[in-house]
């Protein structure tokens, strides 16, 4: 009794794991999951019948109930037997689903059938029940095998066809149950009564409905991330023909005024960036994006001829350019679906401070999107040509920048746009940028005195390597050409003549190089060469130069390579801080085909020899620590002093000669170290305030608050400038509050309480002085 119970508990069990599978797994749609249910009603009802078979003890009955339970039990297993070739071909149709000839599987089914359903006619060549309600077998009894067999058949070969196919997946599955089912079918086969068939059976159909609902449980993951990129491919190229109709759109604007081709797109560009660099979403920095290309869709309905208009506008043509930021509201306004477009055209020329166009908003009350594009819109602008000026140079670009924080733009959005000019981030304008231009430049023809000068090449402590071809003007044929070289710095790399020019753009000019090492001193203190008259073996034929120039600290060195001479040139520049450029002119001169190589090695000290002495700014008395000159940008730094509540730093500052920029000022730098001393090799620069207020995150784990305010003191940058040239005593005061440093100062007007909060830092914070061209003396701490 013990074991029916099990033989037919465990089936249902079976069953009950398969039907809560078939449950849980009822979104993948599965092409046989009817064959599956069919099958599960098929088990069940074969598990009741075997129940009910295992009672066949009929003693103590009458007659009557003695024939009633031998009728029931024959037709009982009549039924079990019809059944159980359904259940494999039930099987056999789930694995050959895709068979245009599965339902060729049913005449075995049939056959066993019609065989078995004799029983209930009294027949016995299948089987019978006889007088004591037991189960007796009879000829044809193995006919019972037949869908058996043809199973394990089609099981063998739609096995070894998968494994050929390389779906091993099905094979190894389709192998496990050609496996169960010859065993469960020896065992029944040497038993007069079933075993453990109906548990294999089960099993079986389990196995694979686990097998196919992995498969198209993958399928449905595959076509949904299908769909998933389809959709997001359409989104993609809905988003980029939005983006190419709008710039479209935007050029058709900027394409009135050949001086603002690409204006907009430029914008809308540094827009996006200022906002991805303020931790906007991807769908915050696409409305930026989109309102920075509209943003002077006004212009539309602006007269080309003030927007075309060479020169300077009347006071009446400017008051109609004004009017743009309505127009493009007004156009952009019926557009309710982008409602940021219209926001954006209307307020992008409103300033912090209240004095824009055309509403007066003043502060956060100008939308955030209108602050970002307004900060973009005058950086592009001064950046790009114009009918009355050339591009402004970035530092002049970044000092008028600075100078507009907290007045014309949002103090965050500016102090952002600082840092990509720092950084440089593909603007290619950086101060005293390299020109690649020459590199390109096949031919250049001077017919006259410094008519023309290539643009300035660079020198610095990597050695500069230049070789090109020189011959006469074609048009000056028999005159012999006249070379010279020129020593200079300006803002752009480029020598200058024009009195305007040489201020805005800081041209100084050191001297000049001629063809027969005549030289023209005229801002380097002195410039000595030396001439030999013999071949260098640099070059092999007339006409062919090489030029080597390197310049350290205040002396730059040049060596010129001919066929037959070869000369040393040593100059010495008037200070530390300026750059120098090196361009080439003439008379009657044809360059051809420049090369530049420049070494990645820089040239160590001393590779120069000293021809003057070196000009020092900090030879006054020493305070605590020793006094300190700074060049250029952070190029020297004071002793690291560790950072405590209540520390103060007093001292002198006084700019250096050539300092001309706001930021031309001292800093104060924050480090962490283990030895105080910057740029050892334990430094981690942490952050940096300058003294016009500038405070910079160096440290990803850093953060600032900024609190810079002007006073009634303040007159002016132009007065700040002085007052830093003419040189002030200053002091600086630290507070400290767990992880959180204070930096207070105030100079001419300017008050500054800037915070650092630093996070896991895991040395000790040292503030040392720094600055760019400006000299510190008498530093004293307490």
């Amino acid at each position: 009794m013990t074991s029916y119970f099990i033989l037919n508990f465990m089936p249902l069990m079976i069953l009950l794991t398969l039907w809560a599978m078939m449950y849980v797994n009822k979104d993948v749609k599965i092409p046989a999951a009817n064959y599956f249910s069919a099958s599960i009603i098929i088990m069940l009802i074969l598990t009741i019948i075997s129940t009910f078979n295992i009672y066949n003890d009929i003693s103590g009955m009458t007659a009557a109930q003695t024939a009633r339970t031998i009728k029931l039990h024959l037709i009982s297993s009549t039924v079990s037997y019809i059944l159980r070739p359904c259940l494999i071909l039930m099987e056999v149709l789930i694995i050959c689903n895709n068979s245009k000839y599965k339902f060729l599987y049913t005449i075995p089914a049939v056959i066993n059938a019609v065989i078995f359903s004799t029983a209930l006619f009294g027949s016995e060549i299948a089987f019978h029940i006889g007088d004591d309600n037991h189960w007796y077998s009879g000829p044809l009894r193995p006919s019972a095998y037949i869908s058996q067999l043809v199973y394990l058949v089609i099981l063998f070969f739609i096995s070894v066809n998968s494994f050929r196919q390389k779906n091993k997946r099905k094979s190894i599955v389709l192998v496990l149950m050609f496996v169960q089912a010859v065993l469960v079918s020896l065992l029944e086969y040497n038993a007069v009564e079933p075993s453990y068939t109906d548990s294999v059976t089960a099993l079986c159909m389990l196995e694979y409905y686990i097998y196919l609902s992995t498969v198209y449980r993958q399928e449905l993951n595959d076509r949904l991330d299908k769909y998933v990129d389809e959709i997001e491919a359409a989104g993609f190229r809905l988003r980029r023909l939005t983006t190419e109709v709008i710039a479209a759109f935007a050029n058709s604007i900027d394409a009135k005024d050949k001086y603002t081709h690409g204006h907009s797109s430029r914008v809308a560009e540094y827009a996006r960036k200022l906002a991805e660099m303020n931790g906007k979403g991807e769908d915050q920095c696409d409305e930026v994006y989109y309102a920075g290309l509209l943003h002077d869709i006004g212009k539309i309905g602006i007269p080309e001829s003030i927007i075309t208009k060479e020169g300077r506008l009347t006071t009446e043509e400017y008051d109609m350019i004004k009017q743009h930021p309505t127009l493009g509201a007004q156009i952009l306004g019926n557009i309710s679906e982008f409602p940021y477009l219209s926001i954006g055209a209307l307020y992008h020329h409103e300033r912090y401070d209240g004095r824009g166009y055309p509403e007066g908003l003043k502060g956060t009350d100008i939308p955030e999107t209108a602050r970002i594009i307004s900060v973009a819109d005058a950086y592009d602008a001064m950046t790009s040509r114009r009918s009355y000026r050339d591009p402004i140079p970035q530092q002049k670009v970044r000092e008028e920048i600075v100078k507009g924080t907290g007045t014309q733009f949002d103090p965050e959005y500016a102090r952002l746009m600082l840092h990509l000019i720092d950084d440089d981030l593909e603007y290619e304008m950086s101060e005293h940028a390299e020109s690649t231009g020459l590199t390109e430049l096949n031919e250049m023809i001077i017919d006259g005195y410094r008519t023309s000068v290539t643009d300035g090449i660079l020198i610095n402590t990597f050695m500069t390597t230049i070789s090109f071809s020189l011959m006469s003007d074609e048009e000056a044929t028999g005159i012999s050409p006249t070379p010279s070289i020129i020593l200079f710095d300006s803002l752009d790399g480029k020598v200058h003549t024009d009195e305007k020019e040489i201020a805005d753009l800081n041209y100084f000019e050191y001297g000049e190089l001629m063809y027969d090492m005549t030289v023209n001193v005229e801002g380097a203190r002195t410039i000595q060469s030396r001439i030999r008259n013999e071949n260098s073996g640099r070059v092999s034929k007339n006409g062919d130069y090489v030029i080597e120039a390197v310049r350290i600290r205040d002396h730059a060195l040049l060596r010129i390579f001919g066929q037959s001479m070869n000369a040393e040139i040593i100059i010495a520049l008037p200070d530390n801080t300026r750059f120098m450029y090196i361009g080439f002119t003439g008379d009657h001169c044809c360059f051809r085909d420049f090369d530049i190589v420049k070494s990645e090695v820089e040239s160590p000290e001393g590779y120069i020899p000293r021809i003057a002495e070196e000009i020092s700014f900090i030879k006054g008395p020493s305070g605590d620590i020793p006094n300190v000159q700074i060049d250029g940008y952070r190029t020297a730094h004071s002793e690291g002093i560790p950072v405590r509540d209540g520390l103060k730093f007093t001292f002198h500052s006084k700019c250096l000669p050539t300092a001309r920029l706001v930021w031309h000022c001292p800093f104060i730098d924050l480090f962490g170290s283990d030895t105080g001393v910057v740029n050892d090799y334990s430094y981690r620069d942490l952050a940096f305030m300058r003294f016009d207020g500038e405070f910079w995150e160096c440290d990803p784990n850093c953060s600032a608050r900024l609190n810079v305010i002007k006073t009634a003191k303040f007159q002016g940058w132009d007065a700040w400038k002085k007052f830093n040239q003419d040189g002030f005593d200053t002091e600086v005061l630290f507070r400290v509050d767990d992880n959180k440093i204070t930096v207070i100062t105030e100079n001419a007007g300017i008050s500054i309480r800037n915070t650092a909060i630093i996070a896991e830092v895991d040395k000790t914070v040292y503030a040392a002085i720094t600055g760019d061209q400006v000299a510190i003396t008498n530093i004293r701490i307490s």
